[in-house]
């Protein structure tokens, strides 16, 4: 099957639907199927196709801190989708990249699917700042509703957010599928030691040192200064604690977020790495001992995911989304604020080796469900259905 795929982000962006387009690209690939990704040029204000990759220029959104955005339609890339010949139409994005996938569907009278990746909702606050926000939040949902025959069929990635789709009147079929997890990939049997070593020397991590890693993009809506404050409120409450915050990933609040851990006097135990590829984050979940993440705004959390594979315990700020994967004290841990945070991780810290492999196998046997070949099957069955509507 000949698929197109169409995401405003790809990698080297780290972000959770950079990363769910990079392994459903990857996924379909390796069982046959001929896959181009269409997407923004974050390198070159030029169109550039190399090795399945179509990259069109894009503008920088400042007032959405670092995303890209593509203009609607391009006709060297039209021309180039015309040789491909899809037979699917998958977006990825709604913006952009995402309206140019549905003029190729509609262009090529093929199928189309939607994966609702991203709570825009949450994000209007970048364009307000807080004015008329609430005004923004009915835009986007007008918005969205207005999508409801624009695809042949909508992908969610949770029940939460199927029940979100209904709410605003999406009546087309909404399947449920989690993006898939290379499960394997994350393992600790897959370690590589030595790169690991070379990792903690590189960034000063001592052998003793107890590593709480944060991974993804970071950006306000993360909520990563919780965690931040969090980490600050447990080193003064634990002082004799040999714990080091690992923060991996970049976006337009590191900045920010490096102040803040200057001015709570915990730089010196606050590491931040920088930027990795998606074919590199197995290496820093092999650094950590805790994952910890105070984000309220994931539709599936596929750090989450990678972190229970690395077989990390995990710490997180409760959220609807999360609570089908974290069940508090048997998969992992819930913290309700910055003020709970402290106790929390301490409780991790000293879980006994027994208590810990429990929790560990619990949650393995719950992210069971996120392994590429379910989530490759879930897929093309859907492509296939969309495909049987628009003959």
């Amino acid at each position: 099957m000949n698929i197109a795929l169409f995401s405003d982000t790809y990698p080297p962006e780290i972000n959770g639907v950079a990363t769910s387009t990079f392994n459903l690209r990857k996924t379909l690939v390796e069982h046959g199927h001929n896959v181009i990704v269409v997407t923004t040029n974050p390198f070159s204000k030029y169109l550039t196709y190399q090795d399945g990759i179509l990259r069109l220029p894009g503008i920088k959104l400042k007032a959405l801190y670092g995303y890209r955005m593509s203009m609607f339609y391009n006709k060297k890339a039209m021309d180039i989708l015309s040789s491909f010949h899809p037979e699917v139409v998958h977006c990825q994005t709604d913006a952009g990249i995402g309206i140019f996938g549905g003029l190729v569907a509609s262009k090529f009278h093929i199928g189309s699917v939607y994966t609702f990746h991203t709570m825009i909702e949450d994000y209007t606050y970048y364009v307000t700042k807080g004015h008329f926000d609430r005004f923004a939040r009915h835009a986007v949902r007008f918005f969205f509703r207005g999508k409801s025959n624009a695809y042949t069929e909508f992908i969610a990635p949770s029940e939460k957010i199927k029940d979100y789709l209904r709410s605003i009147r999406i009546d087309t079929t909404v399947s449920i599928i989690p993006t898939g997890v290379e499960l394997s990939r994350f393992s600790p049997t897959n370690e590589n030691k030595e790169e690991t070593l070379a990792l903690k020397k590189k960034f000063g991590i001592e052998k003793d040192d107890y590593v709480l890693l944060s991974l993804g993009r970071i950006a306000k809506e993360k909520s990563i200064d919780v965690v931040i404050k969090g980490f600050a409120k447990f080193k003064e409450k634990y002082p004799q604690e040999k714990v080091k915050l690992v923060i991996t990933g970049w976006g337009p609040a590191e900045q920010e977020l490096k102040d803040l851990a200057d001015s709570l006097g915990i730089s010196s135990s606050t590491i931040f790495t920088g930027k990795c590829s998606p074919g590199e984050t197995q290496k820093y979940y092999h650094l950590g001992d805790c994952f910890a993440s105070a984000s309220i705004t994931e539709t599936q959390g596929l750090t989450f995911m990678e972190a229970m594979a690395s077989e990390l315990i995990v710490l997180a700020r409760y959220d609807d989304n999360l609570s089908g994967t974290i069940k508090d004290n048997e998969t992992g841990f819930f913290f309700k604020d910055e003020n709970d945070f402290p106790d929390k991780l301490e409780k991790v810290k000293h879980l006994s080796d027994a208590s810990k492999k429990k929790i560990v196998n619990a949650s393995l046997k719950t992210i069971d469900i996120y392994s590429m070949k379910r989530f490759y099957d879930s897929i093309i069955e859907v492509y296939k259905r969309v495909q049987r509507k628009s003959w």
